[in-house]
Formats: structure tokens, sequence, C-alpha cells
């Protein structure tokens, strides 16, 4: 599975959350395994949102991609995703793939025959590679809020008459344009001449200032490291004995008095010995913290650090806070129609805490900790504290380009239960406080000390 936890990733598709397909869940199914579909599978199918066509042929797959006029054949040219190991015949122009029932589906409509231009071969000039690159973010791009006032001038730059091979001129170009969308999920891969170039966008403003004080470092990537062990360090002496740092270090809990606290810097990898979206080491964490914390008058969640991870991870933690089933938000492919795909919070089975809960949460919180926050928002015993989050929700779809370059971007519409959309926005605090002026523990205090029943 492909997930990074600096934001979430899909390589289509496999899936690092659940995907809304423009579709109604209740549509789909029975399943069954793709290798037992037979004939019924057979054809050539156009998704719903993405931008893929998909050709199945005796349960053999064929993978294109689409944006605007041009249409190409996946250059990785990978045919084992998880993600069609189950299949449900809709209907005879209708089918849904699914690694699991209960996991994420992709709608696909019959079409008659898989299109002329996307068996034509190319050069792929610099020009034709800017020119997907700018169909593909017109097609998909959820541009909305600040970010949706410069996709003109994205798609602008991207124009170049340029005939030659796309080099490393044209990959600077390119990334420059990318950068002003000011987005943590789109980013550019590639290698040329035998050497590795990576781009990634959107830099929170706190940890872009870490990286740039010299003072923290000798080059950013120490710098921000230094940040998050001063992130870390002064947490850690706030909680009594220290707290308990656990689950792969992922979390951090303990208690600060009579308040009861729960850091959580990513949603996945809380164990290096098991998948990314493994839940084991998760729930043990999670269980002797809320054991902890019954009968406190007030718990304290953290995600002023979280760097993302998977959907399902933070919907699983919310709840462990959960009175009754929640709606925490909707979403659909960009591009797709139909109703939007709901998730909820569900009460946990498991260990939980129903008093008040302060979430805290801070520009550097993306991505998973930001569709947490509106799963943590639907409670009414949770009321988020601190700074505006990142607004980068969509998960990040990784668009492989016909020279061999992949192109990351997101592709969805989120929307939270009032149906508004936070993407390029960012989710404001119920109580706005500054999380890192002057230390993250200045804030921790504050909120302890309002948690706190009056002596």
């Amino acid at each position: 599975m492909a997930v990074t936890l600096t934001g979430k990733l899909i390589r289509y598709a496999a899936c690092a959350t659940l995907v809304a397909a423009g579709m109604s869940p209740a549509l789909a199914g029975p399943w069954v395994p793709m290798a037992t579909a037979g004939k019924a599978a057979d054809g050539v199918w156009r998704s719903r949102g993405y931008g893929h066509i998909l050709v199945v042929h005796g349960g053999a797959r064929t993978l294109y991609h689409v944006a605007g006029a041009f249409c190409y054949r996946d250059p990785t040219g990978e045919t084992d995703d998880d993600t069609y190991r189950l299949v449900s015949i809709v209907s005879p122009t209708h089918i849904v793939f699914a690694a699991s029932a209960d996991q994420t589906r992709y709608g696909f409509d019959r079409i008659a025959a898989l299109p002329r231009r996307c068996t034509v071969q190319r050069g792929w000039t610099a020009h034709e590679l800017g020119e997907v690159i700018a169909a593909t973010f017109a097609d998909l791009y959820p541009g909305f809020g600040r970010r949706g006032r410069t996709l003109g001038t994205l798609t602008a730059a991207l124009a170049t008459p340029d005939t030659r091979p796309p080099d490393l001129v044209f990959f600077q170009r390119t990334t420059q344009a990318l950068a002003r969308l000011d987005d943590a999920h789109v980013g550019l891969q590639a290698t040329i001449a035998g050497v590795d170039h990576a781009f990634e966008g959107g830099e929170a403003p706190t940890i872009s200032s870490a990286r740039a004080n010299p003072a923290m470092g000798a080059d950013p990537a120490e710098r921000e490291r230094a940040w998050s062990k001063s992130y870390r360090e002064g947490i850690t002496g706030l909680l009594d004995g220290g707290g308990h740092h656990v689950a792969n270090r992922r979390i951090l809990w303990g208690t600060i008095g009579r308040i009861g606290y729960l850091n959580i810097v990513a949603m996945g990898a809380f164990d290096k010995d098991a998948p990314p979206d493994d839940m084991h080491a998760l729930d043990a964490a999670l269980d002797d913290a809320l054991t902890a914390f019954q009968g406190l008058p007030g718990v304290i969640v953290d995600v002023t650090n979280n760097r993302g991870g998977y959907d399902a991870i933070g919907l699983h933690i919310a709840g462990r806070f959960a009175r009754e089933r929640r709606l925490a938000f909707s979403k659909r492919a960009v591009g797709a129609k139909g109703a939007y795909q709901r998730f909820e919070v569900v009460p946990s089975d498991r260990v939980r805490y129903l008093g008040t809960v302060a979430l805290l949460t801070s520009d550097v919180t993306v991505s998973a900790g930001e569709t947490f926050t509106l799963a943590m928002r639907a409670l009414p015993n949770v009321r988020q504290i601190g700074g505006r989050t990142r607004g980068a929700l969509s998960d990040q779809l990784a668009k492989p380009l016909p020279n061999g370059w992949t192109l990351m971007l997101p592709a969805e519409d989120y929307r939270d239960p009032a149906g508004r959309s936070q993407e390029g926005v960012g989710i404001d605090p119920a109580r706005s406080l500054p999380p890192f002026d002057p230390d993250h523990q200045t804030m921790i205090r504050r909120v302890v000390q309002s948690l706190s029943p009056p002596r």
C-alpha cells in the first residue's frame, strides 16, 4: 500500500483511506473475487473521477490515464493492485472495485471502446507534458479557497513552446508553478539523467520558519528535526513522570495533574514491524491511556504536529470519544456525479472517554489530521482549540506521467457535516489560541487550566 505519513497518498488504485467514487456505497454488492467474475467484468471502463480508463479481458487489466484531450497507457505496467481483489457487477454498464467490502470503492462506467487517442505513440516533448499536467489539474484538482484563485495562473505557467524532451529546466519551471498553489498534496517526482528529483508543496508556515532558522541547525532538515525534538521535549516536561512514548513513538500520553493528555503525531505506522495501517499497537496504547483517564474532568487530544496518514485510523480514534454515531465528513471524486460518500464516527466497543475533550490543532495539522479534526468536531463533548489547520484534506493521487515522471495532486472534494469545504482554507478552531507562541507548552498549560475544575 502506498502511503506517506506527511499526507495521504493514493497510488491508483492502492489507497490510503476510504475514497468516494461518486456513488452511493449501497449501490455496490454482492462482491465476488475478481478472479471469478468471468466475462461480466470484461470490457472498457471509465472511472468516475481520477482520470482512468480500465480495459479488462479474461481477468487481465490494462490501465490508461486520461487528461483533457490526452490519453496514455500507464507507464508503470502494474496490474496486481489489491484494489481489484473484489468486484461488484452493479449493472451491465457499471461496476465497482474494492480491496474488501468495507474499504475503498471505485466506480467505473462501461464505454464502447478504448478511444483511439489512447494508443497513439508520442515522443512527449516538454510542451506536451506541460499540457498533460495542466489538463490533469483542470480535470481533477479541487481548486477551492485560495488555491482556486491561483489555478488559472498555474495552467498558464505550464504552457511552453519547448519541443525538446522534458529536462531539468522544465522540471524546475514546472515545480515553481506548482509551488504557487501552496498545497501540501501537490508534488512532482522525476529521474533526469540518472538523478532523482522531488518537489513537495505547501509547507506549514511554522515548519517553514523553523527550517529557515540557522540557529536550529546547519541545514533545513536538521532544523526541522530540532524543532520536532524541542516540541516533544516540551510536552514531556509537562507530563507527570514524563509520560509514555508508545506505538512506535507516534503516541505520547500521560496526565498533567487531573487532566489527561494524548498526543498523536501521525495517523499510521504505529508498529514498525506491521503494515502502516495496522491498528493493534494503536489500540493497545489507547486502551492504556483511556483507562488511566477514566474519572478525570477533562482530556486534551493534541494533533498540533500531526502530519497525516489514514482517514480510517482517524475515524477509529475518534470512536474512542463518541457516545453515539455521528457524521464526520463526506467526499466525492472531483468530476464525479452522484451522492457524496458519507463517513461516520462509530462508538468504539473498547475503552472510551466520554467526558470533556479539548482538541488542539495548528497549521502543521494536515491531511488525515484534518479529517480527524472534522471527526472529533462532530462530537458534542469535543471543542477545537488552537490554530487553523493546513487546508489539505483530499487524498494525494499519484498520477504517473507518460514520460515516467510522477505527478501528485489532490483529486477529491471533502465536505464537513454542514456541506462546507475546507480545502485550501483550513479548519478554524472554536477558540483561537497561539499553538507555538512562545512555545507549545504555554498553550497546553492554558488549556489545562481551562479544563481543571475550580478549587
